[in-house]
């Protein structure tokens, strides 16, 4: 499953959601938003949400950090990963 997360290089949950698809062998398409207005443009407009990370399973847009781990808390990550 593609998964795109948009992200900063000095994000402390950008870190932490990185460091769990990664344990997860995840082919993640980061995409670094520090200092690149047009590229978070274009991610508030595909969220809705000006904060990072912003991440995508497939065309599901999951969320940050947070909702990450409740989907990896509730088990429910490694489903949406493997669909």
């Amino acid at each position: 499953m593609k998964v795109v997360m948009y992200s900063s290089r000095f994000c402390p949950f950008c870190f932490r959601a990185k460091a769990v698809l990664q344990q997860k062998n995840v082919d993640l398409d980061e995409r670094i938003v520090d200092g690149d207005a047009a590229l978070r443009k274009v991610m508030m407009d595909a969220s809705g949400r000006h904060t990072v990370p912003q991440i995508w399973i497939g065309d599901e847009h999951v969320g940050g950090c947070d909702e990450l781990l409740a989907l990896e808390r509730s088990g429910r990550l490694d489903a949406m990963l493997h669909a």
